[in-house]
């Protein structure tokens, strides 16, 4: 089997995967500020990430996974004025901070656990981690990289530059950022535009405050990460990962401080999932297009067709590659619905079948096939986290799983070591490693369930009464449509759709 090569953002090539610590890997996401709900654009990096823990431990490796909750903190976004989004937020919900972080921490969590994601191994939040962030930003001042006004600490982005290669990851140009950046309100005291606050100085009005040895305030956004990632994995570690939209200001800034505090770079690997865009606009609360999680789940948002489930969801996401851009569409999900049904009812019939031959000759090319076909989905794993090539792959090998069961293709005519890779590989990478549960049952299978029952009752009365012609009729015409009608030695019929 190949080496796993990982897309490593800060290099822009796929690099292989050697861990710092043989046998050990650490891996730190950003995790959501729980300001409000999630929403669809947040499903994608958590169900990535989700996969990528799955196969690191399918390696072999011991993962330690470190997933943040923002629970408060100074929020500086590109082009937009800073803001407080828990204080702020709390107010509007008339709660105290820490219940509307309770709340949203909760609901989190739920939708997570509907997706089928593994809990991380740690998961901190910023508010349980003031101390390490005042101390860091205290190692980052005695050396001369970040600077007091007023109660707040920014870090000096222009030193740093002179001297290190910011911009390393977003491939940004500082002098150019200098001409672009637009001045925002409250932040003239910074010594240049492009620096960002480590520590802000709380306001009369501030609800959420900590003291400090620059005078009551809170922490900056970046630097929770920093200080966290470092306690529970190390200065340095393994992946660092997230979406595409925190390369910059978010994971530039971390690895600035980062180098200055601990003097080494953060993270080997960066890895960043694409966004999920609706009719090719980015998903967001900014943009005024976004879908929550728990209406996505009810159909209850004018976007929506109908409800969909988690796991179609998960399906949906897995079907593209993580770096791909993914665009939603209400045919986009119901694809996704009607091929995960298809994969899955392929799954329960496989796992119930057993090999058994009676000597006859093996069909060499079928057999190859077959065997390619299994073999190619770690191939695809390991270059980087194919999750699409794989499930192409599972497709590919749905009609042998359902001629195998249906007779058209005999049990013999490939290896009894064949048919146990098939077997594996489907309980391995669609459930172990993509983590995909059984779906509920759909209302269009409900349908046809039914419709189905009712013309094997009906071609059940045909034989009864010796109407072999009738009986014919019937199995061949959904023959025809693609179901197979299989007379069970027990007196029953069953069906496969083909």
């Amino acid at each position: 089997m190949s080496e796993l090569k990982i897309y490593n953002s800060i290099h822009r090539q796929k690099e292989v995967f050697t861990s710092l610590h043989p046998g050990h890997a650490g891996m730190y996401v950003c995790g959501p500020t729980v300001s409000g709900e999630s929403h669809l654009g947040h499903a994608r990096p958590y169900i990535t990430f989700d996969v990528v823990y799955r196969y690191l431990q399918f390696l072999g490796y011991k993962v330690r996974y470190v997933r943040n909750i923002t629970d408060a903190g100074h929020f500086e976004e590109e082009g937009r004025a800073a803001e407080d989004k828990v204080s702020k937020s709390a107010v509007l919900e008339k709660l105290e901070p820490m219940e509307l972080v309770q709340k949203y921490t909760n609901l989190f969590h739920w939708a997570m656990l509907q997706f089928g994601n593994l809990e991380p191994s740690i998961e901190p939040t910023a508010t349980g981690h003031i101390i390490e962030q005042i101390e860091m930003i205290k190692k980052i001042m005695e050396k001369g990289y970040a600077y007091e006004v007023d109660g707040s600490v920014y870090f000096d982005v222009k030193k740093y530059a002179a001297g290190y290669d910011y911009g390393i990851l977003s491939g940004r140009v500082l002098e150019d950022m200098l001409e672009t950046t637009r001045e925002l309100e409250g932040q003239d005291e910074k010594r240049n535009k492009a620096d960002f606050a480590l520590w802000k100085k709380a306001p009369a009005e501030h609800i959420m405050r900590w003291p400090s040895p620059w005078g009551e305030g809170f922490p900056g956004w970046h630097i929770e990460c920093s200080a966290m990632s470092a306690k529970y994995l190390g200065h340095q570690f393994d992946i660092h990962g997230g979406g595409m939209d925190l390369q910059f200001p978010h994971h530039e800034c971390e690895i600035a401080q980062s180098e200055i505090a601990h003097g080494e770079m953060m993270a080997r690997y960066w890895m960043h999932n694409n966004m999920i865009t609706i009719n090719g606009r980015k998903m967001g609360k900014a943009y005024g297009n976004t879908i929550k999680l728990t209406e996505m789940f009810t159909g209850e948002n004018p976007q929506l067709d109908k409800a969909y489930s988690p796991m179609t969801i998960r399906f949906f996401v897995l079907q593209t590659h993580y770096r791909s851009t993914l665009d939603f569409s209400n045919e986009a999900l119901q694809a996704a619905e009607k091929g995960l049904q298809r994969l899955w009812a392929a799954y329960e019939t496989l796992q119930k079948l057993s090999y058994t031959s009676d000597g006859a000759a093996l069909n060499e090319e079928l057999d190859k096939q077959v065997r390619t076909w299994c073999q190619e989905c770690p191939e695809f794993m390991n270059d980087d986290f194919s999750t699409a090539k794989v499930l192409a792959n599972l497709f590919e090998l749905t009609p042998v799983v359902n001629s195998l069961k249906g007779g058209q293709i005999k049990m013999h005519e490939i290896s009894e070591d064949t048919f146990n890779l098939l077997q594996q590989t489907w309980k391995t990478y669609l459930v172990d490693i993509l983590g995909i549960q059984q779906p509920p049952a759909s209302s269009d299978d409900q349908l046809l369930d039914g419709v189905l029952q009712m013309l094997i009752s009906m071609r059940k009365e045909a034989k009864g009464r010796k109407d072999y012609a009738t009986s014919d009729r019937i199995r061949n015409e959904l023959l025809g449509i693609g179901i197979q009608l299989k007379d069970e030695k027990d007196g029953n019929v069953t069906y496969s759709v083909q």
